[in-house]
């Protein structure tokens, strides 16, 4: 993301979220400030999602497959959350929250949710929700980290995250664009949080095909060219063994198809392929 300004990947997220209230039924993710918070009319919010950075020119429906993945992945995490606080956990980390809106909307006045961004795209969004005149909850901590400059351990010490207490972390959209080895202590960081604590994340495969790969590469090139690329890359087995070295006991890997199929009951609605995949891990 270029300094000073929020991250585009962010921004387009947010706007396909946007337009699966307007569009999708069935809905698989309900925000009622999905919309509100862009702070935009309806006709910009689908014009924007018809051509995102990263879609391929010659692919009409690749927008609806995509814009159906990024709903089912917050619904599979908002779900975790639900599942954890019903457990007893009381604290919740979004690490690189963009314009994600659990927060403000959280229906457990109980848990204390941590925001962790990029400064600038924090600063953006806390422009974004005092312009959409939505409230900020007494429950929410902001922590901006530059992660050049700050770890993810020092930004959440500095704003009384406790260790000692169970946690879910949501981790959306956010490793490909990591290094390897920020991922890896990342993940070293949440699975020595107090016990039972649980992540949640998605992550792109490099393909086992010429075919994926070629398409991966494609995607990637695309996303390059707006200034955010893609660093990492795992296959299901690389990424298991980096779970297990990391210190998580308890693993489920899954497709977005596998995860959409769970979450609307019905078979798979698109082709196979070299799919986003979804984590759900328990230390």
């Amino acid at each position: 993301m270029e300094h000073g300004q929020p991250s585009r990947t962010a921004l387009a997220t947010a706007y396909a979220r946007a337009y699966h209230q307007m569009a999708d039924e069935p809905r698989l993710f309900t925000d009622p400030l999905a919309v509100r918070i862009l702070g935009v009319e309806e006709s910009v919010i689908a014009e924007r999602n018809a051509a995102p950075s990263d879609a391929p020119a010659d692919n009409a429906d690749w927008s609806r497959r995509r814009r159906l993945f990024l709903a089912a992945r917050a619904r599979f995490a908002e779900e975790t959350v639900a599942a954890a606080v019903a457990a007893g956990t009381r604290q919740v980390v979004i690490v690189g929250a963009g314009l994600d809106t659990f927060a403000y909307r959280n229906p457990f006045p109980e848990v204390r949710v941590f925001e962790v961004d990029h400064p600038d795209t924090q600063a953006w969004k806390r422009w974004r929700l005092e312009d959409s005149e939505i409230p900020i909850p007494e429950s929410v901590t902001f922590v901006p980290v530059d992660f050049e400059t700050r770890t993810l351990a020092e930004g959440l010490a500095a704003a009384g995250f406790d260790r000692e207490k169970s946690a879910v972390f949501v981790w959306l959209g956010v490793i490909m664009y990591l290094t390897r080895e920020a991922i890896l202590s990342t993940l070293e960081y949440i699975a020595g949080q107090a016990h039972p604590s649980q992540v949640v994340f998605d992550y792109i495969s490099p393909g086992r095909t010429e075919s994926d790969r070629a398409e991966m590469a494609a995607r990637a090139e695309r996303v390059r060219a707006v200034g955010e690329p893609w660093l990492s890359y795992f296959t299901p087995e690389e990424m298991a063994e980096v779970l297990r070295t990391t210190g998580f006991a308890e693993v489920r890997d899954a497709t977005a198809l596998d995860i959409l199929a769970d979450l609307t009951g019905r078979a798979r609605i698109s082709k196979p392929g070299n799919q986003p995949r979804m984590v759900h891990a328990t230390n």
